[in-house]
């Protein structure tokens, strides 16, 4: 049996997450480009999410 793939996705705020390849993407969210497994996906993240604070807060305090 295959592995799940999943998308790693992002928000307006450039928050990340990860999300199942083979259902519709919430509201809100937007494909990175970027799928693999789930630790694939995550590790990802890892990589390129460097500040955690929503897109909002970085702007505000810059």
């Amino acid at each position: 049996m295959a592995e799940p793939r999943f998308l790693v996705v992002r928000n307006d705020e450039e928050q990340y997450s990860i999300w199942s390849a083979d259902r519709d993407l919430p509201a809100g969210w937007h494909d990175t480009g970027f799928a693999g497994t789930r630790e694939e996906c995550l590790s990802h993240i890892d990589t390129v999410w460097t500040d955690m604070r929503p897109r909002s807060v970085r702007e505000a305090h810059s």
